[in-house]
């Protein structure tokens, strides 16, 4: 895939859905801006992609933030793997940093017109960025481009969900495409006023070259975490799983695993 056509369709399609909708009130542009930040202590077991013969686990440190300002919806992290510098750290030796970026430009706000229909309660122009290092010829670094919108889910409730074109910021070049769903919903409150959740998302690459500048690749591949944490005001504590199919299109081997299960455990600090 050399190009992103089919995101631009979309898009038109978007606009054509929405173009008879009332305008929203938009007199107060920052009425609804809200941030947060918190800090995970989290330990991974089996982390994908990884060579069959690396220890079994890391710790690592990540510092989580997003909020809404004005047009602009935001979300990121920044991890920092092996704090400690244990050498039985599968992430021993290798790249300290990852980093995802994803900002988001509310469609809506923009024009000052209500563009819901249905379960769509807000339509955005979506952008992804990856940047970091890895296991040999491994980079993710990786920007996405395209729309979203904020679905109503059954039970689930409001539900981001992205369509992207992927450009290889490594390889100056579009190779594909990406569908990301995420959400948080509580479903158990005690009486001290925590409560349970269940969060998680869906990362699923598709449409890529199975040849991609002289190097075989899988055409689609991805993730899935999901999660049960437990909340307080300033506290968080949790437990995931996450599903890996060809993770970033890596083909799984016997010599380098990119599909499997992995786990995950995490304290948090809310500021």
């Amino acid at each position: 895939m050399k190009n992103v056509k089919t995101l631009a369709l979309a898009a038109t399609a978007v606009a054509a859905m929405s173009g008879n909708a009332f305008a929203a009130d938009r007199s107060d542009l920052h009425g609804s801006d809200y941030k947060w930040m918190q800090f995970n202590y989290m330990y991974a077991l089996k982390e994908k992609p990884r060579s069959p013969e690396a220890h079994s686990g890391h710790d690592y440190l990540e510092m989580e933030f997003g909020g809404r300002s004005g047009i602009f919806d935001l979300y990121g992290y920044v991890d920092l793997f092996n704090p400690s510098e244990r050498d039985s750290s599968d992430k021993s030796n290798s790249d300290k940093m990852f980093m995802k970026f994803a900002p988001r430009v509310s469609i809506d706000a923009l024009t000052g017109k209500d563009l819901s229909f249905g379960p769509v309660k807000e339509v955005y122009f979506s952008t992804l960025f990856n940047w970091g290092g890895g296991h040999g010829d491994f980079n993710p670094n990786a920007s996405f481009w395209g729309v979203g919108a904020d679905v109503e889910i059954p039970w689930l409730g409001k539900t981001g969900m992205n369509l992207y074109g992927l450009y290889d910021l490594n390889k100056k070049d579009w190779n594909g495409y990406q569908f990301s769903a995420n959400w948080f919903k509580p479903f158990y409150f005690f009486d001290n006023k925590s409560f349970l959740s269940f969060q998680g998302y869906i990362d699923y690459q598709f449409g890529a070259d199975d040849e991609y500048h002289g190097n075989s690749q899988a055409t689609n591949g991805g993730a899935t975490f999901l999660g049960l944490y437990w909340h307080s005001d300033r506290f968080a504590l949790g437990y995931g799983l996450k599903a890996f199919k060809d993770v970033y299109l890596i083909a799984d081997s016997d010599g380098f695993e990119s599909s499997g299960i992995s786990h995950y455990f995490s304290a948090t600090y809310k500021f």
